[in-house]
């Protein structure tokens, strides 16, 4: 349907941001421009002429500004239907024009709650009601009427009214979704404002996840199930949902959630690192002096498991760290990295035999991770947790035996704990130099994954250290670890069995820390 010709639009807004722009662009297209208050008062030093709300409607501005839009006046002319003359006679005899165009962004409650001294009065005055009421009119009329909600909106509503005089059928009715979308959004955040001041501890008593659909992908995790990636409304840091893809196939769902244990396990790191990773788990990881050094110790830590995998590093992908990638008998599925330099994805895209299916997914710069909350689904609802992504205080730490680590075993030890955080409980990882050398990941007893983790590292376990998830119940594990030749050890510490573990230790001349904090990852 083709809308009539806009030749009023209706102006209140919250964020000025770009509307002088748009507005003169409005008038060079013979729109005449209505405004409120605040709106009216920037037009107006920007030098765009604008006729008052409030001397149209015949109808101050009142209570603050509580009241200045509720008015038959303005919303018949947004709500009237243009092909219907009983409507059209209505607005003759009551004197009202149509408004083919509003422009409404909403007062900024969630920025104003955000704010630690936000007072409950200060809350209840930025709950906007006549921009809502507006929205939802032009939203629910846009067969006649074209909604804004959003500043990066101006541009693509301008250029079809500097064409055409009015805008197409087809963005009206995708602004409407907009704009029903934004509205929602305000609402759900009044009530959780709401709710969350009858919060338990830090839990609001209802949680709201507002996801979007970002990509229809080929398949889940086998081919017989199917799968969406979807995005949070304001994704924020490195991710892999607001990622660019430079190269490669498209990405998979479990290509997707490896990346992420990628990006989660390297992100951790200060110096260069590397992570190499097959089924959310690491069989290789370093921390160097270089990139390049970091990936090659990472994934020689376990070539049999590195081929097909995915990879993590946390800094710039130049040439040499690339050259690592092109040697013969390597194979990779995906990589994440802050950036690839040009000179490394000529490299990675020509040279090997994967070259042209291998995804390269840039994130930008990779800042620790903030404390955030973790969501997981079980059958018939979710759990929540705040998310184990903050370092451990390691003045904290204890040495509990006769013998202390040197400074190379204690750079061994920081680089294990920070591993064993990211493999599945019961988890054990094995580390010397820096370098992952062996993981035992999700077994039933910590002594299979001890055992696991030791046949992986085989005669490089000599001198090397061993970081466990969880307590040690019983002796039995660090027995088999020194026999392997294990020099160091770091564990959380807290089990009944502590003393007996400490005197296993002292009596082979193991070093242990107890750290005061368990890592288990399910």
């Amino acid at each position: 349907m083709q809308s009539p010709p806009i030749r009023r639009a209706l102006i209140s807004v919250s964020d000025k941001l770009g509307l002088a722009g748009f507005a003169r662009g409005l008038l060079e297209c013979g729109v005449e421009i209505f405004s409120t208050g605040g709106t009216r008062r920037h037009l107006e030093s920007e030098g765009i002429a604008v006729r008052d709300i409030a001397q149209y409607t015949g109808f101050p501005e009142m209570m603050d500004g509580r009241l200045k839009t509720l008015h038959p006046a303005v919303h018949g002319g947004i709500l009237c239907r243009h092909d219907r003359p009983d409507d059209m006679i209505a607005l003759t005899e009551h004197g009202i024009v149509t408004f083919e165009l509003v422009v409404v962004n909403l007062y900024p409650f969630e920025t104003t709650v955000a704010r630690e001294d936000v007072t409950f009065d200060e809350a209840i005055e930025q709950i906007d009601i006549g921009g809502p009421t507006m929205v939802r009119a032009a939203a629910k009329n846009h067969a006649f009427a074209t909604i804004a909600t959003k500043t990066e909106q101006y541009g693509e509503i301008l250029e079809q009214v500097k064409a055409h005089g009015c805008t197409t059928s087809e963005l009206r009715r995708k602004l409407a979704a907009e704009a029903f979308d934004h509205t929602a959004r305000y609402d759900r955040a009044i009530a959780d404002f709401f709710v969350g001041a009858k919060a338990e501890g830090p839990f609001p008593g209802t949680v709201h996840l507002a996801l979007r659909r970002r990509a229809a992908l080929r398949y889940g995790e086998n081919p017989h199930q199917q799968a969406a990636l979807y995005a949070v409304a304001q994704p924020s840091g490195a991710n892999l949902v607001s990622a660019m893809q430079i190269h490669g196939k498209e990405l998979s769902y479990n290509n997707l959630l490896d990346l992420d244990s990628a990006l989660t396990m390297v992100r951790g790191f200060r110096d260069p690192a590397a992570v190499v990773i097959k089924h959310n788990n690491p069989c290789g990881a370093a921390e160097a002096a270089t990139p390049a050094e970091a990936l090659r110790q990472a994934m020689a830590g376990d070539p049999l498991s590195a081929f097909g995998s995915v990879l993590g590093l946390n800094r710039l992908v130049d040439a040499a760290t690339a050259e690592v990638l092109c040697e013969p008998g390597l194979f990779i599925e995906a990589m994440v990295a802050p950036d690839f330099d040009v000179e490394a994805v000529e490299l990675l895209t020509t040279r090997p035999k994967w070259k042209a299916n291998v995804r390269l997914v840039k994130v930008g710069p990779m800042e620790a991770p903030t404390e955030a909350w973790s969501y997981r689904c079980i059958e018939g609802g979710a759990l929540a947790q705040q998310a184990d992504v903050l370092p451990d205080p390691e003045n904290e730490w204890q040495v509990v035996t006769e013998t202390q680590p040197d400074e190379q075993q204690m750079a061994d030890l920081r680089f294990a704990w920070a591993m064993v955080r990211h493999v599945k409980s019961n988890a054990i990882v094995i580390a010397k130099d820096r370098t992952l050398l062996g993981a035992g990941a999700g077994q039933m007893s910590r002594v299979d994954s001890v055992e696991i983790a030791v046949k992986k590292a085989g005669d490089r376990v000599t001198g090397a250290v061993l970081a466990s998830d969880a307590f040690f119940p019983f002796p039995d594990s660090i027995e088999q670890a020194a026999a392997a030749g294990v020099t160091a050890v770091i564990q959380p510490g807290g089990s009944k069995k502590d003393a007996d573990a400490i005197h296993t230790c002292n009596r082979h001349g193991l070093s242990m820390i107890f750290t005061g904090r368990r890592h288990f990852k399910h």
